[in-house]
Order: C-alpha cells, then structure tokens, then sequence
C-alpha cells in the first residue's frame, strides 16, 4: 500500500471554498441558518470565547473558532435550543462541539485528508486578555462570518504536511 501524502496538493487542501462551503453546511444542518462571510472585525470584549480541535496524521494543525462572549451564547443556543445569560460549561461545550463540526466538515472537502487524519477532541477557552500564539503555519485560512449580527473567526492553521 503506497504512502498518502498531500505535499502536491496544499493549494487543494488551502482552499478557502472548503471553509466557507463547511460554514454554510454546518450553520445549515445544525443551526437552522446561515453564515456570511464578512470583513467585520471579531469583538474580543468584554470576554472571548475560542475552541480548539487539532487535525493530526497526514496534516498536524487545528481548527480555531472564536468570537465575543455574545456570539458564542448565540451560537451554543442555536445548537442547544437554549438562552444563555452569561457563558457557562454548555456554552462553552456547544462552543466547542460547533468547533469540532466545523474541523470534520472542512477536513471531509479532501478525501486524501478525511480519510488520513484524524481530529483531537475540542479544547476550549474563555476570559479576557489571553492571545493564542501559533508558530510560523505552512499556512493559515481565516475567515470572519456573521450570524444573526454576530461575528466570529474560523481558522484553519496546518503546521505540517506529509
């Protein structure tokens, strides 16, 4: 059995339409609406919300979302079917779940990618004043959406290709 490798292919797998396509089939199936790409800026105050689910095998990097406390409350209550006043472990775990969805529909665009590498379960961070710092990526797609008036970051960040 030959070795996989997408060493040929990065301009495949960087393809920002696989992003905005996992984007649309994701807020469509999931969240009952759509996001639309937008040049706005992500409102980190007064609390940032961002979740991380890291790619590993033939591509090492991660799928990062992030945005305001508000977005991610609107977010996890569109998933859940539930408000939220302030951001709490569902929130922050429907954050994530949402993080997660979004890695695994982006990675399925490439099947020498879904089917030779795997995801990491989410992590996820909340607060003020933190920076998440990632080292010189092979490349780096990020985009800004909005739903429903809220803006919020999708990242995808690969640090190794085979």
């Amino acid at each position: 059995m030959a070795a996989v490798s997408l060493r040929g292919s990065i301009e495949k797998v960087a393809d920002p339409v696989h992003l905005d396509a996992s984007v649309e089939e994701v807020f469509a199936m999931m969240l009952g609406g759509t996001a639309s790409r937008d040049a706005g800026p992500v409102s980190t105050a007064p609390e940032s919300v961002t979740a991380v689910v890291g790619f590993g095998g033939v591509l090492s990097g991660a799928c990062i979302l992030r945005g305001n406390s508000v977005a991610a409350r609107l977010l996890a209550g569109r998933l859940t079917g539930q408000e939220f006043a302030e951001v709490d472990d569902t929130v922050q775990d429907g954050f994530g779940e949402l993080c997660n969805m979004l890695a695994g529909s982006w990675k399925s665009k490439v099947p020498e990618l879904s089917a030779h590498c795997g995801l990491s379960v989410p992590a996820v961070i909340s607060g003020r004043d933190y920076n998440l710092h990632v080292q010189a990526p092979a490349f780096d797609l990020r985009h800004i959406y909005d739903f429903e008036g809220e803006h919020f970051e999708v990242r995808i960040i690969c640090d190794n290709v085979q």
